[in-house]
C-alpha cells in the first residue's frame, strides 16, 4: 500500500510539472530497457577527460587493424588511449569499453583476411586475446565494405578489394566471434546505411542473430564521392534523395529484424562542397567535395559574417547551409536534427543511437548533451534543466 502511495505521488508531481512547464515537459516512455548512446573516438587519450561519460553507454575505439589474420593495435599511443578507455570505467561503471576493427581506409585486407577458414578463426581467436589483455568488453567490425562497392566509377571512387563470398564469410567471422568469446562480450558492426548495402553485403537474418547490435552509419549518404549536393545524414526521404536514416531503418524492420538491435547513426560533423550553383540554395545541384568540418567549430564557421545562409528541409527534417558568395554547400546533423532523431530512437523502439565521433563535439552543451537530454527525459531551457520524475513499480 505505501508502495503504491508513492507511486501516486510519483505520478501527480510528474503531471503537475508538466502543467507548470508546458511546452518544454518531453513526452515520457515506458521503455522496457535502456537506450543505448554510443560513441566512437579516434582522438587523444587526454581530451577524454574533458566530457562527461555519464552520458553514454559505450566508448569504441577507434581503429584497430589487421596484421594477417590477426587483431593488430598499431602502436603505443594506441595502447595508452585503450588503457585510458578501460581506465574511466571505474568512474563510470555503466560504460563498456569496445575495439573497432577497420573503417573506411583500414580495411583494405579485409576480404582476403577473411576468405579463408583458417583466416576467420584465426581473428576470432586474436580479438579474445587482445580484449582478454586489455580488459575490453568485445569488437566493433567496421569492415567497409563486403561483397559490395559504392559505385561503378573506379578513378573517383578508390573500392577495397571485395568478392562474392564476402558475405557468407562475414556470416562465419561473427558466428566464429559469437563461441569464441561467449555472451559476456559485445559483438557489434558498423553497416553502411545506403541501399547498396543494405541489399548485398550482409546476410542480415543470420548475422543479426549473433550480434548484440548493428551501428547504422546513417551519415555520409551522400559521401565525399558525391558529384550532386543533398543532404549527408537526412532523416527521412524526399523526392529528390532516397537515401535516409528511416529508409535504412524501415528495411531492416521490414525483414523482421528486432528493433531493439538496430543503432542509428547521427553524424557530429559537416561535409562542405563547393562550386555549388546557387538554385533551392544548393541542394540537389552539381558540386564537388571540399572537406568535412566537426561540430566544434560549427559557431565560428557557419556564420552569417561568413557568409552563411542557414536552412531546414521539412521534408528530410534536415538542417544545411548555403554561401551564396562562395559557393558552398554544407550538410550536417545539428541540435534539432539530433533531437528529433533522438526521439526517433525512442517511438521506434530502437536499441539506441550512437556518433561519429566523440572528439568532433563540444565539451558542455553541445550534440551529446542534446541526444542525453531526449532519450534521458531531461528538458533543458536557457540555464536551467528540469528533471521529470520517473515512475517507480
Amino acid at each position: 500500500m505505501i508502495r503504491s502511495t508513492n507511486t501516486m505521488m510519483n505520478l501527480l508531481r510528474g503531471l503537475l510539472m508538466c502543467a507548470l512547464f508546458g511546452a518544454i515537459c518531453p513526452v515520457l516512455h515506458a521503455q522496457s530497457r535502456p537506450t543505448a548512446v554510443i560513441a566512437y573516438y579516434s582522438g587523444n587519450a587526454a581530451r577524454l577527460d574533458s566530457f562527461d561519460l555519464t552520458k553514454i553507454t559505450h566508448l569504441i575505439f577507434c581503429f584497430a587493424h589487421l596484421e594477417g589474420s590477426r587483431l593488430k593495435i598499431d602502436d603505443a599511443k594506441d595502447s595508452a588511449l585503450i588503457l585510458k578507455m578501460v581506465g574511466l570505467k571505474t568512474r563510470y561503471p555503466q560504460l563498456r569499453v569496445l575495439l573497432s576493427l577497420g573503417g573506411w581506409g583500414g580495411c583494405e585486407t579485409c576480404s582476403d583476411a577473411f576468405f579463408t577458414r583458417a583466416g576467420r578463426k584465426e581473428f576470432a581467436r586474436s580479438v579474445k586475446e587482445v580484449n582478454d589483455f586489455f580488459h575490453t568488453d568485445g569488437i566493433d567490425l567496421d569492415w567497409e565494405y563486403p561483397a559490395i562497392r559504392l559505385d561503378n566509377d573506379i578513378d573517383t571512387n578508390p573500392v577495397h578489394k571485395n568478392q562474392p563470398e564476402d558475405k557468407a564469410n562475414f556470416t562465419d567471422l561473427v558466428k566464429r566471434l559469437r563461441k569464441k568469446l561467449g555472451r559476456d562480450h559485445t559483438i557489434s558492426f558498423a553497416a553502411g546505411g545506403f541501399q547498396t548495402y543494405l541489399d548485398g553485403a550482409v546476410d542480415w537474418k543470420a548475422v543479426m542473430k549473433k550480434v548484440d547490435f548493428v551501428n547504422m552509419m546513417t551519415y555520409d549518404l551522400v559521401n565525399g564521392y558525391a558529384r550532386v549536393t543533398g543532404h549527408h545524414t537526412a532523416l527521412y526521404s524526399t523526392p529528390i534523395q532516397k537515401e535516409s536514416t528511416d529508409n535504412a531503418i524501415s528495411y531492416l524492420i521490414k525483414l523482421g529484424i528486432d528493433p531493439g538491435k538496430i543503432i542509428l547513426g547521427a553524424a557530429f560533423y559537416a561535409r562542405i562542397f563547393g562550386d555549388v550553383p546557387a538554385e533551392n540554395n544548393g541542394l540537389g545541384q552539381p558540386a564537388k567535395f571540399l572537406r568535412g568540418t566537426p561540430y566544434r567549430k560549427f559557431i565560428t564557421e557557419f556564420t552569417e559574417e561568413k557568409g552563411y545562409k542557414l536552412h531546414w528541409d521539412e521534408k528530410a527534417q534536415a538542417p544545411y547551409a548555403y554561401n551564396a558568395a562562395d559557393k558552398t554547400f554544407a550538410t550536417f546533423d545539428d541540435k534539432r536534427s539530433i533531437a528529433i532523431k533522438s526521439k526517433y530512437v525512442i517511438d521506434h523502439h530502437l536499441g539506441g543511437i550512437m556518433f561519429w565521433e566523440l572528439g568532433s563535439d563540444l565539451y558542455t552543451g553541445g550534440l551529446l548533451e542534446t541526444i542525453y537530454a531526449t532519450v534521458s527525459g531531461i528538458a533543458f531551457v536557457p540555464e536551467k534543466r528540469i528533471c521529470i520524475p520517473k515512475f517507480t513499480k
